[in-house]
């Protein structure tokens, strides 16, 4: 059981090196001590196996603490990393000099705390099985009745062959650093035998990456006497690969007269290292795309935070549309996306800044170094403005973009859980007000956060107690100017609030599992009503009701539509179902077998916001649809000679040939309801006709039995009563 003792005088380090030390193995006793002079008193009594110590420190610092440790009789070869803030090279030798085995520079990576902590007990454990093997042999030759000259030659023989089964780089040399004695595995290594290597300088047998440093930590040991220091380096094969070794130097007593040598011991530590590195990079990397992920991102932000002065931003970047990305292209696609997301954001930022992927669509950028908020700011828009530009994927140009919160430090905060949520409020404050824009973090977004948990609650209980109400918009046929049909809107009378808008709370509906309860609620009562018009005598009535993605992949969408219909009495030709291309593009096989079940039971199918999407004209051949409902992006500019206008051309032709009805969505404007019946459209909706309106204001269209006719591009259309 090893034992070990840790010494800072700030008891935040304390408590992280005690509890690191317990890792190194099982049973690890360890014993903290906030002054120097306590844990010598302790060394007095007691013995260590490992020392971890501050360097900076009130009253003693550790080259002091140290050279005090190896002038007690417990202390002489105990392993001692000290740890210091200064990656000065005087700072490393003061402590080196002082007798310091190895160093460590804070903040401490948690990972070579470990490690480092964990090799230097496997070599102090080998270090005093060799020295006990050599006192042994060392004790026989006091003992035995041989001549001197005998028992040199055969205790160094017995010392030879024990040192030689060994799997280490072994070496002993005098002052001037040549070699008296290598064992068999350091002459195999360089490819010679021991006998052709005595005499050798040791730098010219072995080629590493810091002989100045070992040179110095020669002569350190030979001044010191017997103290004992650990370094790694990079040595080279004789095949020219570099191997990582861990290497420690040590004062060997005299033999016989002999003068005092320095014995090197040298671990190959290449697989371990890589192994290692390997572990690390997973533990701390996303797989997909290889940024950091979550659990090193907030070492990053702790870094940050323990440096004085500290002024740094954090970017919380969440993509917009990736779900339909999604949808369409499936998780390949997808992923695919996430990459070039990544390559993009990488070549924005600077190498000084971290960029991490937190999970599916959320990444985050630590910005280091800020002078004020405006290099966030000026960094945000670069990001969106990147992010914003076509991607081409599987020779489809896609567009995404994506939204920014922003948290600073310190203006809010030294926390690292608290500023990720800060950043996280603030992206959602920016997606709530457009999307595709920025926010930085203000302390009356928490209030937000809370009212979106009180959205869920408030929607809970509208469900409950039926707050919700259908408004209707009518479609008109552009051939005759008489109402075709309608199109059924959510409303929700929420309490306090007055009529609220489904962009309010369907996200929230959404990611609840709610939207099916409420999209079951939508269908009933739009076909209820649809069939009490058609009772009353009104001309057949076409009512258009929205499914959601979620709501249109249950398992049991058929059988609620078919047990809808049987309830209210509708006719299924009279009921036209809106889905969107990404629900449709979700799952192709289910959606066909789906599709191919609603159509079985007379209903018809219109795929809304066409052209906006992945409209393709496969899906639209495979598909079994019925109707086209261009979106309103590509009326709101709709002019003749424009590119919307080719666009909307191209469209209804595209629907004309495949024999689709065109609904046009968002119709407001004259000269916009003139170009579609220029282009022979079947159907508009929009204001220009009539806003979504209740179910009794929508009975009063129907009994005025208006047609609305176009008499030139300068007026709007006039209703004329039928005849």
């Amino acid at each position: 059981m090893a034992v070990i003792l840790i010494l800072d005088d700030k008891s935040t380090n304390r408590n992280i090196y005690s509890r690191l030390a317990q890792t190194i193995e099982d049973g690890a006793a360890v014993h903290a001590f906030a002054a120097p002079i306590e844990a010598l008193e302790w060394l007095e009594g007691n013995a260590a196996d490992l020392i971890v110590t501050d360097f900076r420190m009130p009253g003693m610092d550790g080259a002091e603490f140290t050279r005090h440790v190896r002038g007690s009789a417990n202390g002489v070869d105990v392993p001692i990393i000290v740890i210091t803030a200064y990656d000065d090279r005087a700072f490393r030798l003061s402590a080196l000099e002082a007798g310091a085995t190895d160093f460590l520079r804070s903040p401490v990576d948690h990972y070579e705390f470990v490690t480092r902590a964990r090799n230097l007990l496997k070599l102090q454990r080998q270090q005093q099985q060799i020295k006990g093997r050599a006192q042994a042999l060392e004790q026989q030759l006091r003992i035995s009745e041989r001549s001197q000259e005998e028992l040199v030659r055969s205790s160094r023989e017995a010392l030879a062959q024990v040192i030689d089964t060994v799997p280490a780089l072994i070496s002993a040399t005098d002052k001037n650093s040549r070699i008296v004695f290598v064992n068999a595995h350091f002459a195999d290594f360089v490819s010679s035998t021991p006998e052709a290597l005595t005499g050798r300088l040791l730098s010219d047998v072995l080629r590493s990456n810091d002989l100045d440093f070992s040179h110095q930590m020669h002569r350190s040991i030979l001044k010191n006497q017997r103290a004992a220091v650990s370094f790694e380096e990079s040595i080279v094969d004789i095949s020219g690969a570099e191997r990582a070794f861990l290497t420690t130097k040590t004062s060997m007593p005299a033999f016989a007269g002999a003068e005092t040598s320095v014995l090197t011991t040298s671990i190959d530590i290449t697989e371990r290292k890589q192994a290692e590195s390997t572990m690390r990079h997973i533990a701390l990397h996303d797989t997909l795309t290889d940024l950091p992920n979550r659990r090193m991102l907030n070492e990053r932000i702790q870094q940050e935070l323990s440096s004085e002065g500290a002024r740094f931003a954090i970017l919380l970047i969440d993509l917009d549309r990736f779900k339909a990305v999604n949808d369409a292209l499936g998780h390949a696609g997808g992923d695919r996306m996430l990459q070039l997301v990544t390559g993009r954001l990488l070549g924005v930022v600077s190498s000084t800044d971290l960029v991490a992927r937190v999970s599916g669509d959320e990444f985050v950028v630590v910005q280091a170094n800020i002078a004020a908020s405006e290099d966030s700011e000026s960094l945000a828009r670069r990001i969106i403005d990147s992010l914003s530009a076509p991607f081409l994927l599987e020779e489809t140009e896609l567009r995404i973009g994506c939204t920014i919160g922003i948290t600073l430090v310190p203006q809010d905060g030294r926390e690292a859980d608290k500023l990720l949520r800060y950043a996280d409020l603030a992206m959602y404050q920016a997606k709530a007000e457009g999307r595709n824009t920025l926010r930085f973090y203000s302390p009356e977004m928490d209030s937000i956060s809370w009212n979106n948990i009180s959205l869920e609650t408030d929607l809970r209980k509208a469900i409950a107690q039926e707050q919700f109400e259908l408004y209707y918009q009518p479609q008109i046929d552009l051939a005759t100017g008489a109402i075709a049909g309608a199109e059924a809107l959510l409303r929700w009378q929420r309490p306090e609030f007055g009529l609220t808008s489904p962009n309010v709370f369907i996200d929230i509906a959404e990611e609840t599992g709610l939207i099916n309860e409420i999209g079951a609620w939508v269908l009933a009562k739009a076909c209820k009503q649809a069939a009490a018009w058609q009772s009353l005598g009104y001309a057949p009535l076409r009512i258009s009701v929205n499914l959601s993605p979620l709501q249109f992949l249950r398992q049991d969408i058929v059988q609620l539509v078919e047990n809808t219909l049987e309830k209210t009495g509708l006719d299924p030709g009279s009921l036209e179902l809106e889905l969107t291309e990404g629900s449709l593009l979700k799952d192709v096989e289910r959606t066909k077998q789906v599709l191919r079940g609603l159509k079985r039971l007379g209903v018809r199918v219109a795929i809304d916001d066409f052209g906006v999407g992945f409209s393709s004209l496969s899906y639209l051949k495979n598909f079994e649809v019925d109707t086209l409902k261009i979106d309103r992006s590509f009326i709101s500019n709709l002019l003749a000679g424009s590119r919307d206008e080719a666009i909307v051309r191209a469209i209804i032709s595209l629907a004309r040939s495949l024999e689709l009805k065109v609904v046009a969505e968002g119709v407001e404007t004259n000269p916009q309801l003139a170009c579609l019946l220029s282009h022979a459209c079947n159907e508009a909706q929009g204001y220009l006709f009539s806003r979504p309106v209740p179910s009794g204001v929508f009975e009063s269209l129907l009994v005025d039995d208006p047609r609305y006719l176009l008499r030139n591009q300068g007026a709007p259309p006039k209703k004329a009563q039928a005849s």
